[in-house]
């Protein structure tokens, strides 16, 4: 048999259902663990709550300048290093498609903001085709909090000319940095990997011992080396790239799993580089990456040096550049690159 304390408790937890009753008034204020706002002449059970692809949409529909309803689609295409999730969406009114990337918060959106930062650098150049950058916002809410990317859905293929995408290439090279000075207005990734940029360094030696080299070091324990090497591998790196590089914008990141060909809407198949770690650096840090993991053929280099040639010295400079790409495998992978690595380091204490 209830007490009267126990009837009374019970109709307070009656009009305190979670779920919202008819009977839900304003002047009642439940307690929600995720802090909800109410909303004014709505009961709970009439509320509508944030969707990912209604934010996205938002967030499309902001940028463009028109009305944009997205909706899952089929075809995640290429990219999603360091972590992100990847996928399609199509807008319901236009039919076009688009590329999406997501990442938990809050890493990824420091993450996914700088790739859309270095894609939208690189494709105001208007001279190699990136993935067209749309729109870049966090979502709050279920299933997880996360940030996301929106870029135009490219249609990869086979075929394509390397001469074409070395050419284009060199000519992004060509832009160059708005201050003339080595780095980029926000720190990205390389991979997974933390890459700063900031702050901006006025000489190339100094930007690769303290971003570069440096920063690999520290996160690879020294490589193994005894403090007197590191300090003689750190000396010889700022010798060799004496050279006075301009501060030309690359890409990065270029190994052949960040580069491919697409149609255009008119049909022609086009050189696209996508998945980018940018930053104003010396153009040859690009170059030498190609050769690291190949995918690049003879067509590529003749179009790159028929565009810009490379400078004398640029092969020796190639290992001192692919030796930051060797140690951050050892910092995400590990295994045998670690060996590498030392190897590449023993070549340069050679030079």
């Amino acid at each position: 048999m209830f007490s009267c304390c126990t009837a009374k408790l019970l109709l307070a937890l009656a009009s305190f259902s979670p779920r919202g009753a008819s009977s839900f008034s304003l002047s009642q204020k439940p307690y929600s663990p995720r802090c909800l706002p109410q909303r004014s002449a709505l009961s709970m059970s009439s509320q509508t709550f944030p969707t990912l692809l209604g934010t996205m949409s938002e967030a499309c529909s902001k940028s463009l300048g028109q009305p944009v309803e997205l909706e899952p689609a089929t075809g995640g295409g290429a990219g999603g290093g360091g972590g992100a999730s990847i996928s399609a969406a199509v807008d319901k009114n236009t039919g076009n498609k688009f590329f999406i990337k997501k990442a938990s918060l809050p890493s990824g959106s420091k993450m996914l903001n700088a790739e859309y930062e270095g894609v939208k650098e690189m494709a105001e150049t208007d001279t190699i085709k990136v993935p067209k950058p749309i729109a870049f916002g966090e979502f709050h809410g279920e299933p997880r909090n996360c940030a996301f990317v929106v870029f135009e859905y490219l249609q990869f293929c086979g075929g394509g000319s390397g001469y074409e995408l070395g050419q284009q290439l060199a000519k992004m090279h060509r832009s160059l940095s708005p201050n003339n000075k080595f780095g980029f207005h926000v720190d990205n990734t390389i991979g997974a990997t933390p890459q700063p940029n900031l702050p901006w360094i006025d000489t190339w030696p100094e930007f690769w011992d303290k971003h570069r080299l440096g920063h690999m070091l520290k996160l690879t324990g020294n490589a193994g080396l005894s403090k007197e090497d590191v300090d003689k591998l750190r000396q010889k790196t700022k010798e060799l790239l004496s050279h006075n590089p301009e501060p030309s914008l690359i890409h990065g990141d270029l190994w052949g799993g960040n580069k491919g060909f697409a149609k255009s809407p008119d049909g022609k198949i086009v050189p696209v580089i996508f998945d980018p770690a940018t930053y104003y650096g010396d153009r040859e840090a690009d170059v030498a990456m190609t050769y690291l993991f190949g995918g690049f053929g003879s067509d590529f280099y003749d179009g790159y040096n028929a565009e810009w040639p490379l400078p004398d010295g640029h092969e020796k400079r190639k290992t001192v550049y692919n030796l930051y790409h060797i140690l951050n495998h050892d910092v995400l992978f590990g295994g045998m690159y670690l060996r590498q690595a030392q190897g590449m380091i023993d070549q340069i204490l050679r030079m």
